[in-house]
Formats: structure tokens, C-alpha cells, sequence
């Protein structure tokens, strides 16, 4: 079952507006859109950002409807943007060519006064399935949010910029260089079940990304093969995820991200066991990850590599511990 209802919360900045969607958009709700984006082009608003991030689905008809108020905004020197689209509206902006009239420029996060309210507008009635893996999570503030590939490519750059502020100053930081954090990003990105989260508020806060290993065909050659026949020795567990980088703001506001991004990781990949690779130097790094509920498992030799690393564990119980 799907809401039957779409709830529209409108926020002005000026001449700029934030217009946030929960519900569906179809035949039974594209009215009330249309009238919300005609009035916003009535009050003179320059900018109107539309967050669909409680929005599950668009039909053809309530693409119709954003596209002819992007064209009327055009027309009085105005934009129309979409922000944080599910899949299926991805796919059919994609479909309909309607990508670069609807996605151009910069997409800027939901102010914070609309998160709390995103939680309160978007009940899901009863029988809804459970919440979808690419949609966000927003609690106290800040947003989870599943990026695809592209959008990752797309981030890479804030991505690595949140990395580097993060270890700016500690004795961790030698360990952690820009180049090398893209490269891994990259290498990462092109793995079966890549996924990546950010963590957000008005600006990134925080990321964590890696890719599943286990006994249905992956991780059975090479580098995944040799790393999944340690953890197994380990843990007694095939399957894994491979946490290849968590990323989290350092400010004392934001000390629960990194468990939160771990935790949500882990779920979205349905595994009980994360695993990460850290230099046996980086003294700061295990402290990190051992304040986030890791175990610290030792130096292992037999990876590629000049290095032998330390290969930390992260099991769904040690989360659970970790918060009390």
C-alpha cells in the first residue's frame, strides 16, 4: 500500500522557497502540486527547491506538472530543481529526457527546520512496507542518504575535502592522504554491491562507504578471496562487508555519525559483520574505530601489500554495545 495523500510544506528565503514533498505523486495529487508551484510563481519566488526525499513514487502525469512549472519559471527568469529523487523518478526523468531540465545546478541540502518535520509528514499507512534501502534516514537533524555511482562521482570532491578536515591536526593524518582517498573511492565504486552514504545537515558531515563479501560467487579470488579466508578463520563467518573508509565530522555534535553510518551500512547490505584494513602505525585510526565498537583483530600477513595490516572487525552485537 502506498500513501494516498501527498503533504506539502512550503519554506521561503527571500525570494528563494523549499517546497518538501511526502507521499505520492499521481492522479489524485498532481492538482494540489500544480497549485502549490502556480502560487509559488506568484509570489514572485526566484529559486523553488523541490526535496523529494519522501516521495515514492512520480506517474507521468506528475512529471508533466514539474516540467511545465520549470517552463513557466524559465519564462520569468526563475528555476525549478528536484532535489534527492528515488530511483523510479530517476529512472523516468531519465526516460523522458527530463534529467538536465530538472536537475541542473547545484542541489543544496534541506535546511535543518525541515527535517524534524520531514519525520512528522511522512507517516506510512498501515500495511506500507518497510522503509527502501535508498531512502534516507533523518534523526536530529541529520540525513543518511544512499548515493548511487554517479552521484558519488559527482560528490567525490566534498567527499574528499570531509575526509581531509576530519584527521586535519591528529597523529592520524599522515596516514590519510587526499590522492590515496579517491583512488580507494574509485576502486571501491566499480565493486559488485558498492555502496556509499553520506551523512548530512545543511552541509557533509559525514560518509561511509565499502562493498559485500561473500560465499554466493564474490570474494572467492584474489585479494576479496585471501581477506575472506582470514575473516573466516576469525570470526568463523563467510560473509562480510568491507568497510573501506567511515568518515565523520570531528565535532563533538556530530560524535554519533560514524555509528550511525556503520549501522545503517551494515543493514542495507543485510550483513552482521563489517571488516576494515588499517595501517598497523596508525595508532589514532584504531583508536577511532575502537570508540565506534571495532575490535581490533591484530596484524595479518598474506594480503597485498609492503604492509601487513591490522584487520578490525565491527559485529551488529559490538554496535549495540557501543551505544550504551
Amino acid at each position: 500500500m502506498t500513501l494516498s495523500r501527498l503533504d506539502i510544506h512550503r519554506r521561503n528565503r527571500g525570494e528563494r522557497t523549499f517546497v518538501t514533498l511526502a507521499g505520492d505523486i499521481g492522479p489524485a495529487t498532481t492538482p494540489l502540486l500544480r497549485a502549490a508551484l502556480e502560487q509559488c510563481l506568484l509570489d514572485g519566488v526566484t529559486v523553488i527547491d523541490i526535496d523529494l526525499t519522501t516521495v515514492g513514487s512520480c506517474d507521468a502525469g506528475g512529471l508533466d506538472v514539474l516540467r511545465s512549472a520549470s517552463r513557466r519559471a524559465g519564462r520569468v527568469h526563475a528555476c525549478l530543481r528536484l532535489q534527492h529523487p528515488c530511483a523510479q523518478i530517476t529512472r523516468l526523468l531519465d526516460v523522458t529526457g527530463s534529467t538536465s531540465l530538472l536537475l541542473t545546478g547545484q542541489v543544496s541540502p534541506v535546511p535543518p527546520t525541515a527535517s524534524g518535520d520531514l519525520l512528522s509528514t511522512a507517516p506510512r499507512a498501515p500495511g506500507d512496507p518497510a522503509r527502501r534501502p535508498d531512502q534516507p534516514v533523518l534523526k536530529d537533524g541529520i540525513r543518511l542518504r544512499r548515493l548511487t555511482r554517479w552521484q558519488a562521482e559527482d560528490m567525490r570532491e566534498d567527499i574528499a575535502d570531509l575526509a581531509a578536515e576530519s584527521v586535519a591536526g591528529t597523529p592520524g593524518e599522515a596516514y590519510h592522504d587526499r590522492g590515496d582517498f579517491l583512488h580507494r573511492l574509485a576502486l571501491t565504486a566499480h565493486r559488485p554491491g558498492f555502496a556509499l552514504l553520506v551523512a548530512e545537515t545543511t552541509v557533509l558531515v559525514g560518509c561511509a562507504f565499502g562493498f559485500p563479501v561473500g560465499p554466493d560467487g564474490s570474494g572467492r579470488r584474489g585479494f576479496d578471496g585471501t581477506l575472506q579466508g582470514i575473516i573466516h578463520r576469525l570470526t568463523s563467518r563467510a560473509r562480510f562487508v568491507v568497510l573501506t573508509q567511515v568518515v565523520a565530522h570531528p565535532h563533538a555534535q556530530h560524535r554519533d555519525i560514524a555509528r550511525r553510518l556503520q549501522q545503517r551500512l551494515l543493514t542495507d547490505l543485510h550483513s552482521r559483520l563489517g571488516v576494515t584494513l588499517l595501517h598497523p602505525a596508525d595508532q589514532a585510526g584504531q583508536a577511532a574505530f575502537s570508540s565506534w565498537g571495532w575490535q581490533n583483530m591484530g596484524e595479518v600477513v598474506g594480503l597485498p601489500g609492503a604492509v601487513a595490516p591490522c584487520v578490525l572487525t565491527l559485529s551488529v552485537e559490538g554496535l549495540a554495545l557501543a551505544r550504551r
